[in-house]
């Protein structure tokens, strides 16, 4: 029995890159995008999670990522 590790990958590096204010924040405090800035808001939490959840599905379901270790 094989487990499929894509999802798993795929979901973890989104989660690391699409973190509000690690890399960017959208929308920002002050302006429509911000970098590096390490703050977040409620609305970017938002924002940032319906992004990530589109790119998962888009990643996953659509294309169709999958990786077997074994």
């Amino acid at each position: 029995m094989t487990i499929d590790w894509g999802p798993i990958i795929v979901a973890v590096a989104l989660f690391i890159f699409l973190s509000p204010g690690l890399l960017f924040q959208l929308p920002a405090r002050t302006r429509v995008v911000e970098f590096g800035n390490m703050s977040t808001s409620g609305i970017a939490i938002l924002v940032h999670a319906i992004i990530f959840f589109c790119i998962l599905t888009i990643l996953t379901v659509a294309i169709g990522i999958h990786i077997h270790i074994f």
